[in-house]
């Protein structure tokens, strides 16, 4: 267990200070949440289905607690019938409430891996509003119809009471539908649940691999995820994504497809989720030739992914390192208003021209003025906000976005620090990912961590394979320096 004189959470707070973000919540909004009661839910009627029978089930992380989406599938003819259930969270947070206010300002929940700093507060976003196991909630139900070959038909949006039959995981779920491990107990316990995610899975290879062919990128990322004991970092590991976790991703972006193109047909004006036409390509064309592949000379999602995909099989150890190079030279995404009868920009990694962000509403405030937007489409009654309001908001969603990256990105450093602190002497192979005239840059994959080369870097060069002895760390600079 490594041992320092150096208080993390502390450190993860005050970087969200300095990066923009209020971590405490008001004292009004302690006063909104304690006049929120478990107010009885509404009788179905015209507006609200029943589907509490269905057999709904929720993916998530094996720590999450603010569960935002559950979803159900069947056969029907002309494919498979998928519903995604999205937490009504503009139920129990009004449009200028304490709580709405805060939000708006803070427009997302960071997660440092030390702390979580939630855009709500955790009574709403882990219990009120969150689709927890066996608690019946109100949701905005997004459907659609996949077929064999992944093309989306009867798309509708309505809204439903539900109930999350059973609580699950992607680490349990997603080596059990690869064939790799058994089924985990809750799916195990239930054949018509092991058939109800197959049919789900089955649903989401087709509607993934559609994409593909429409060109959408795949990208290998490795996501670090810390270990604790007692409060304290034990160590990190490298989380991959992996078959469950691309069952929700693909369910998601197509749900998010259905609820902009929904908007779109409502004649109502919206925020958007774009990822423009890469303004470096030429530099995209540049690392392709490198590796001895010719890119189109004009921006090319499908050569691009298929570059991608070749380089992945040719060299997997430094695919992670170019896979990051593209990411950044693509640009982030962004939020971006879309007026009445306008098509919007796109979404260049995804291969899809009508995209929102809405399946996240506990967590993303651009996901919770979606939801308001459309409700008001369903319920046909004046939009709930005015265009300039929607232009504001995506702006500041865009730039609290990118302040929240480098809250993680800052604190990501300091962990991996502090998770190496008592492998002071160890030796690691590693993969050469800069050379500046700053200094040398390594990786470490396991556990998976960046440092400076401080000693012996004479004569290498990015990409090169090497082994590295951890020389120090500094957790409160995220410092770690390694030598040959």
């Amino acid at each position: 267990m490594p041992h320092f004189d150096f208080d993390l959470a502390l450190a993860a707070r005050q970087e969200m200070i300095d990066h923009g973000f209020n971590p405490d919540f008001p004292p009004d909004v302690e006063k909104q949440l304690s006049a929120l009661g478990d107010d009885p839910l509404p009788a179905p009627n015209g507006g609200v289905r029943d589907l509490r029978s269905l057999l709904w089930s929720s993916i998530d992380n094996d720590t999450s607690r603010d569960l935002d989406q559950i979803e159900v599938a069947e056969r029907v003819n002309g494919g498979i019938l998928i519903r995604i259930g999205i937490a009504d969270v503009d139920v129990d947070v009004t449009v200028g409430s304490p709580i709405d206010q805060h939000a708006s300002s803070e427009t997302t929940s960071v997660y440092t891996g030390i702390r979580t700093f939630s855009m709500l507060p955790e009574r709403l976003s882990t219990d009120l509003t969150s689709l927890n196991e066996t608690a019946d909630r109100l949701a905005v139900v997004v459907e659609l119809v996949a077929a064999g070959d992944g093309s989306i038909s009867a798309p509708a949006v309505y809204r439903a009471l539900v109930q999350n039959r059973a609580q699950l995981t992607y680490s349990g779920v997603g080596p059990w539908l690869e064939g790799k491990s058994a089924a985990p107990a809750k799916v195990a316990a239930s054949s018509d649940l092991q058939a109800q995610l197959k049919l789900q899975d089955e649903a989401a290879q087709a509607l993934r691999q559609a994409r593909h062919r429409a060109g959408a990128l795949n990208f290998d990322r490795t996501e670090p995820e810390v270990v604790m004991s007692d409060g304290k970092v034990a160590g990190i590991t490298a989380r991959q994504k992996n078959r469950a976790a691309e069952l929700i991703e693909d369910f998601m972006i197509a749900a998010n497809e259905v609820v902009a193109r929904t908007l779109q047909s409502g004649g109502v004006a919206s925020i958007r989720r774009v990822v423009k036409t890469p303004e470096r390509w030429d530099r995209i064309v540049e690392l392709a030739k490198r590796s001895g592949e010719t890119l189109p000379a004009q921006p090319d999602a499908r050569a691009l992914n298929a570059f991608l995909q070749k380089q992945r099989t040719k060299d997997a150890v430094h695919y992670a390192d170019l896979s990051l190079a593209v990411i950044k030279l693509m640009g982030p995404g962004e939020y971006v208003l879309v007026g009445r009868g306008e098509s919007g920009e796109g979404h260049f990694g995804l291969a899809v021209h009508d995209y929102t962000h809405s399946t996240a509403p506990n967590r993303r405030f651009a996901d919770l003025v979606t939801q308001r937007v459309i409700k008001a489409v369903m319920a046909r009654a004046a939009a709930p906000y005015a265009d300039g309001d929607l232009a504001a908001i995506a702006r500041n969603c865009t730039l609290k976005e990118d302040a929240a990256r480098a809250v993680e990105r800052a604190m990501h450093k300091r962990v991996a620090a502090a998770a190496l602190h008592d492998r002071i002497g160890s030796t690691f192979p590693a993969v050469v990912t800069g050379v500046t005239p700053k200094g040398t840059f390594v990786r470490i994959l396991n556990p998976p961590a960046e440092g400076m080369l401080v000693r012996g870097a004479q004569g290498i060069d990015v990409g090169d394979q090497i082994k590295v002895t951890l020389l120090s760390t500094d957790p409160k600079r995220g410092y770690i320096d390694f030598g040959r």
